[in-house]
């Protein structure tokens, strides 16, 4: 996995995320929270399992500097905008990596729009398609995935102890507004403590970006086979055989993208549930490091991806030469609204 991935998911980050939290909400209330240093996420995070959530220790070590921190909010309130903020840097990290297997994919379907080739189904040749077209069917699973990625709200969550934010008075709305602003989040139209369709549509999101780029891993690794030998990947070694030329990479991205299979649970109880939201860090860090494992890996794959075009023809069965390839329009049709 990417190792600028790995920190911005890490558990340091989202103590330091917890920590920016807590200094917009002071900002929001008019004052300033002054922190010099970090905390050590380790110990904070130890401790929070004692307590069921890791804000509750961060809180006391804040207080200690300012008695005022924390005026107003509930513990799921930073967890949740950390996990917002988390989130956030470690998405445009995994729609950076996508932005590339796009452009990769539309290269090789640009290049190869005449590459004739027997498209498969359920394993066994089927009829002629091109290279192109396959790469801009890769294209556009990769680009409508991206884009369902990017529509994803991350919000700010401020609610108070039962999401009146009673303990501000009249001022709840104002502080929840200068909040969100002070953190470059979106301000939601009410807490959501109990509403879980944002975290769960992240972790959707990655799963689909995920998912389209182990497709693309997928085809390559079959095309890859020595009896197919239509591509060649990035060469991995064989620690037993060293005349193999493993797609390791892409096979890193198979597996990432089998790992993505968290999902959220939207049945919380009442106005604060009892371990929903507390499970929920831990899926949504693996989901942001496989997808972008399984984004980061693909495109390293098609960045040195080899095709032989000859071999793909070769390949091809006699009952297929009464078909005609066609697919030339829908390569541009691909190239023109994804490319």
């Amino acid at each position: 996995m990417p190792e600028e991935l790995l920190a911005e998911a890490s558990d340091d980050a989202f103590v330091a995320a917890m920590v920016t939290a807590e200094v917009a909400l002071s900002r929001a209330q008019g004052h300033e929270l002054q922190v010099a240093g970090t905390f050590d996420a380790r110990e904070i995070m130890r401790e929070g399992r004692a307590v069921a959530n890791p804000a509750e220790p961060l809180v006391r070590r804040l207080r200690e500097l300012d008695r005022r921190a924390h005026e107003g909010a509930t513990s799921q309130d930073i967890v949740d905008t950390a996990l917002m903020l988390v989130a956030r840097r470690s998405r445009e990290l995994i729609l950076e990596y996508a932005d590339a297997v796009a452009a990769g994919c539309a290269a090789l379907a640009d290049e190869h729009r005449s590459t004739v080739m027997a498209a498969r189904t359920l394993l066994q040749q089927a009829v002629p398609t091109t290279f192109g077209l396959k790469a801009a069917g890769w294209l556009a699973g990769v680009a409508e995935a991206r884009a369902r990625l990017a529509a994803v709200e991350l919000a700010a969550q401020l609610g108070g102890a039962v999401g009146t934010l009673a303990a501000y008075g009249d001022r709840g709305p104002d502080v929840l507004r200068r909040y969100a602003a002070e953190l470059g989040l979106a301000e939601p139209a009410l807490p959501w403590h109990t509403n879980r369709v944002r975290v769960a549509d992240l972790v959707d999101a990655l799963a689909l970006v995920a998912g389209a780029c182990g497709k693309i891993a997928l085809d390559v690794i079959l095309l890859a086979q020595t009896e197919v030998a239509e591509v060649r990947p990035p060469a991995g070694g064989s620690t037993a055989m060293a005349h193999k030329r493993n797609p390791a990479l892409a096979v890193v991205a198979v597996a990432a993208a089998r790992r993505l299979t968290g999902r959220i649970g939207l049945l919380d109880e009442h106005e604060r549930a009892a371990g929903a939201w507390q499970a929920e860090w831990p899926v949504v860090a693996d989901a942001l490091a496989f997808a972008g494992a399984a984004a980061a890996a693909t495109r390293d794959t098609l960045a040195g991806l080899e095709v032989d075009p000859e071999r793909m023809r070769g390949n091809m069965t006699p009952d297929l030469a009464r078909y005609p390839p066609a697919g030339d329009t829908f390569v541009d049709r691909a190239l023109e609204r994804y490319g």
